[in-house]
């Protein structure tokens, strides 16, 4: 189910540079979200029509709160840093397919995240923790420089940097090298070029990898396609090897797509 809603703002604050942390009070959405799914939050100012997808962070069932947390990307988000406490957004969710958490029984699990594909890695963290099932959770998580969320991580968490700054200097998958540490099962948000390499050391190492794209949206409903990824199947919508990443996505099992 999908809910389009007049959201409130409860909480707004930066916590790295140009990167927000926004609480909604919503009716229905937070009690609806799983981990990996997103929501699409339209401005107030009219002139700019298509809303941005942003992934959820954290959804409280109880409290109806979800907490978003996005980079300041263009005037859209620009916008949305400067919400104030009691503010409405129009926010339409949760959309999209989220990671699939049965798959973690008994596994050894990476939660790996890069840059602003580590805020879906946090609620996540917290599910699998509540549910008990996963035998060994570790977060591997990507920054440029400057860290953030790390203090709502439950589980261990693994730093990469690229330049050095803390953790391992470099990637998260030599993070995953450096410190010598195994997985059955990977869930995995950040861009492009990280889930593709990451997607080949899956497939090398026989490790289930299930990758959240970052893509441009429209509609985020799966009517306009301009989302679209390649894939391994035929998308039975557009009749050729696509799959939209707002509806079929956006995560993917790694070895149903091509990067």
């Amino acid at each position: 189910m999908k809910y389009r809603e007049q959201a409130t703002v409860l909480n707004i604050e930066e916590i790295g540079k140009e990167i927000f942390s926004l609480v909604l009070q919503t009716r229905q959405i937070a009690g609806e979200a799983v981990p990996g799914q997103f929501v699409s939050v339209y401005a107030n100012d009219r002139s700019r029509l298509l809303p941005r997808p942003i992934s959820i962070c954290e959804a409280d069932e109880e409290s109806g709160c979800l907490r978003l947390v996005f980079r300041i990307a263009g005037e859209g988000t620009r916008e949305f840093s400067r919400f104030e406490v009691g503010d409405k957004v129009t926010i339409v969710g949760p959309l999209g397919n989220g990671f699939p958490i049965e798959r973690a029984e008994e596994k050894r699990v990476f939660l790996i995240g890069g840059g602003i594909g580590i805020p879906p890695m946090v609620q996540l963290d917290h599910t699998l923790e509540e549910m008990g099932a996963a035998a060994d959770v570790t977060a591997v998580l990507g920054f440029r420089d400057e860290q953030f969320l790390l203090e709502d991580f439950s589980c261990e968490c693994l730093i990469a940097t690229e330049d050095g700054s803390a953790g391992t200097r470099g990637n998260v998958l030599d993070a995953i090298r450096e410190n010598g540490r195994k997985a059955d099962v990977i869930y995995a948000c950040g861009p492009t070029p990280m889930l593709r390499a990451l997607k080949a050391f899956a497939e090398a190492e026989g490790i289930e990898c299930w990758l959240s794209l970052e893509e441009k949206m429209a509609c985020g409903i799966g009517a306009c396609l301009s989302c679209v990824c390649r894939s391994t199947e035929m998308d039975e919508h557009s009749q050729v090897n696509n799959k939209r990443v707002c509806t079929e996505g956006p995560v993917f099992l790694s070895t149903d797509i091509e990067l």
